[in-house]
């Protein structure tokens, strides 16, 4: 059967575009979410009207990323009683409580503080609208952490029976901390604060090459390039904890991640190419045999299950899977080295003087923002062809042909393309218009805080007298 007319590759393929589409605001909205609560923070300590124009303008920034992640992600759940409906039928027990906590919990949480932080500057405390902002912070984060748990009980599907041919729950703590829950959780959570880093060090940067908005600027570079570099540090070891994780769990996922065929010690690629059709890799090792037995139990000789051994059915999409993954860790690489220079260039105060390394850093979220797609690309096309680990093939999961035939889906396709399309336009002029903008003062507040502007009013008139 044809591409076209394969009703589940079909509905793999609008299913995955339209969370790439959703995903690329996650990250925005999360790892900016820190540099605003960290912003505010900054506000409550000096009660700067600067500070406060800095934060105004990242609370505006993320309200319109708010917006549309919430737009897009309604699309998904959709998807499930639609194209996935036999799946939903199969997890829906499951599955349900997650998503369902996620609204309640989260998602309110975080609108609700969000609304404080837009409309409720001079309505509430100068506390309380810290606090909001943390708050709004910790809503994004906890509604990862939902998220995650159900996507992870796919990977790792715990606390579970199966009755009458569905997945009922048992153990409700078993399966939210599942085998995978924590270690995925921490790896994507670090993952967006370090594109949240970078988006501050692009804005900053931007700020320098124009000469505008210089006090943003160098107090924003200085957070963007501590948490850049901290944040891609610590995705070495939180990437380590997964990898582990993947290796008891999921063995058939490890092979294709390095393309490995033979049973044994498996070694560690950084760029190569599968040959399906000769059932070998091509590539470019580390310099150090057995090296993913190393990373995972500190013991070169290993023994991994090769790809061979492994029924062919069960085989994910080798080189997807593959080029996903070491793309990822390329982009990682990019990540450390940039966020790295600009730590140290920050610290000796070069960066605004130097045009083109401000012209680098503004290009530089690509990186982070590509690295984080590849991630989940190599995670759920490497979790083939099982929908939910080891229990339903993604096959058994699509909604039946009859039911949704390929013609419906290649038009809702078309349709999600150029409605995303138009979305994406809009929501980058708005942006781009809010950053070109600038961080506004409000009209009834002085350039400077009180305690400032009465120091210097008692130095002039010493002076005078």
């Amino acid at each position: 059967m044809g591409v076209l007319g394969n009703v589940a590759g079909l509905a793999r393929f609008q299913f995955a575009l339209t969370v790439a589409f959703h995903f690329l605001f996650v990250p925005m909205s999360i790892g900016l979410g820190l540099i605003m609560a960290l912003t505010s923070q900054r506000y409550y300590k000096s009660r700067d009207p600067r500070d406060l124009a800095h934060l105004k303008l990242f609370v505006k920034i993320y309200a319109a990323t708010f917006i549309v992640g919430v737009a897009t992600g309604v699309t998904m759940e959709f998807a499930f009683g639609t194209n996935w409906a036999n799946y939903s039928r199969f997890v829906g027990d499951i599955f349900g409580a997650p998503l369902a906590a996620e609204a309640l919990f989260a998602f309110f949480l975080e609108s609700v503080f969000l609304g404080i932080l837009i409309f409720g500057q001079k309505r509430v405390s100068p506390k309380f609208y810290n606090v909001s902002a943390w708050l709004t912070w910790a809503g994004s984060c906890l509604s990862a952490l939902w998220i995650i748990i159900a996507n992870s009980w796919m990977q790792t599907p715990a606390g579970y029976q199966i009755v009458n041919g569905r997945a009922r729950l048992t153990n409700f703590l078993a399966a939210a901390v599942n085998n995978s829950t924590f270690q995925r959780y921490f790896h994507v959570v670090v993952a967006l604060i370090a594109m949240g880093a970078f988006l501050a060090m692009a804005i900053s940067a931007y700020y320098y090459l124009k000469k505008e908005h210089l006090d943003f600027a160098k107090k924003t570079m200085r957070l963007g390039v501590v948490i850049g570099l901290i944040a891609s540090i610590l995705m070495l070891p939180l990437g380590h904890l997964q990898a582990i994780e993947v290796a008891d769990n999921q063995p058939e996922k490890l092979a294709a991640l390095e393309g490995h065929w033979n049973t044994g010690p498996m070694d560690m690629a950084i760029i190569g190419w599968v040959d399906s059709a000769k059932q070998q890799t091509h590539s470019i090792n580390v310099p150090i045999p057995g090296f993913i037995g190393l990373l995972t139990n500190l013991n070169t000789s290993t023994s991994f299950k090769g790809l061979k051994d492994i029924p062919t059915q069960n085989h994910p999409p080798l080189q997807a899977t593959f080029q996903t993954y070491h793309l990822m860790v390329i982009l990682w690489g990019v990540m450390v080295i940039v966020s790295l220079a600009a730590f140290i260039m920050e610290r000796k105060d070069r960066i605004k003087d130097k045009a083109w390394a401000q012209k680098i850093l503004i290009w530089a979220p690509l990186a982070p923002l590509a690295a984080i797609q590849c991630g989940w690309m190599a995670a759920e096309i490497g979790r083939q062809p099982w929908i939910v680990w080891g229990l339903q093939r993604t096959s058994e999961g699509v909604s039946a042909s009859a039911t949704v035939p390929p013609a419906q889906i290649i038009i809702t396709i078309l349709l999600f393309i150029v409605v995303y399309l138009l979305i994406a336009i809009i929501y980058l002029r708005v942006v781009f218009r809010l950053i070109k903008r600038g961080p506004q003062l409000e009209p009834d507040q002085p350039a400077q805080p009180a305690a400032i502007a009465g120091a210097d009013t008692a130095e002039a008139a010493k002076e005078v007298n």
